[in-house]
């Protein structure tokens, strides 16, 4: 019997409980599921892909042992049915949260079944208490300085904290230098 690879594609920045919940499905579903980090720097993503990686690496040390051991993380930057031939996947798993979710990924699904229609995409409906989370959300309620807790683990609201306070520190030290006098020489 052939082994069941599925990719799970994001930009995971950050991961949120929502995209756990989705992982921990999917391993139920296939034998092998690749966790792929996709660079997308037209996205502006708050953190590197390196950080993505290593912060989702992070986040499945912490779930089911057994599980954990059937999952990796790996970055791409290549179009996700190339990705999923490169890693022998038979399956692309999505994530739906409502139904203004489902337009945009019924047409992926149906462009990527046109690229290769041996591999399957698989929706997964969110569970209805991540339903309403999403990344975009995340960090801006935590950049405007709100309590994200609810929609991350403690480590990753640990990891935005100190991204927004670095940020924060970066622009007031930008603002301290373009305020300062100049000096002849």
């Amino acid at each position: 019997m052939n082994m069941r690879i599925g990719v799970y594609p994001g930009t995971f920045d950050p991961i949120t409980n929502g995209h756990a919940d989705i992982i921990l499905r999917a391993v139920k579903i296939v034998d092998r599921l690749i966790v792929g980090v996709a660079r997308n720097a037209g996205k502006g993503p708050l953190f590197e892909t390196d950080e993505r990686v290593e912060i989702v690496k992070s986040e499945l040390k912490h779930l089911d042992v057994a599980a954990a051991k059937r999952i990796e993380v790996r970055p791409f930057d290549n179009l996700l049915m190339h990705f999923a031939v490169e890693v022998g996947a038979s399956m692309i798993i999505r994530g739906l949260r409502a139904v203004s979710d489902f337009e945009y990924e019924f047409q992926m699904a149906g462009m990527n079944n046109r690229l290769n229609p041996k591999v399957e995409t698989v929706f997964l409906m969110a569970s209805d208490k991540y339903q309403f989370i999403s990344s975009r959300f995340v960090k801006e309620i935590g950049q405007l300085g709100g309590d994200v807790s609810p929609f991350v683990s403690e480590r990753v609201a640990k990891r935005l904290a100190q991204r927004f306070a670095s940020e924060a520190k970066g622009a007031a030290q930008t603002a301290t230098a373009k305020r300062a006098p100049r000096v002849a020489s």
